[in-house]
């Protein structure tokens, strides 16, 4: 396969996983962390860090817009819930388990 074609394919499975998790606001990022040990945040600083790699003007806030799809701020108030006491608690296990 040639580089091109790989990027492009990257680039396109990423798009789709963008869109996905845009279509499903009713999973919450404590969830991601906890099934996948990422999130919508880590995905907008994966992004924002290769941004900068290439010396591109961007910073979190907006590196997040492009992730959530609309303002972070906008995001958290129409889809984000309070964390219950067993998705704090599964968290807190995944974050020993790594450590």
């Amino acid at each position: 396969m040639q580089q091109n074609t790989e990027i492009e394919l990257q680039a396109a499975a990423f798009r789709r996983l963008v869109e996905h998790l845009q279509a499903h606001t009713e999973v919450q990022n404590i969830d991601l962390m906890i099934l996948a040990d990422f999130c919508r945040n880590c995905l907008a600083k994966w992004y924002l860090a290769a941004a900068q790699e290439r010396g591109e003007e961007l910073d979190y806030e907006q590196a997040r817009e492009v992730i959530y799809g609309m303002p972070y701020q906008e995001w958290k108030e129409k889809y984000q819930q309070e964390a219950t006491t067993e998705q704090l608690a599964a968290y807190q296990r995944r974050q020993q388990e790594k450590n």
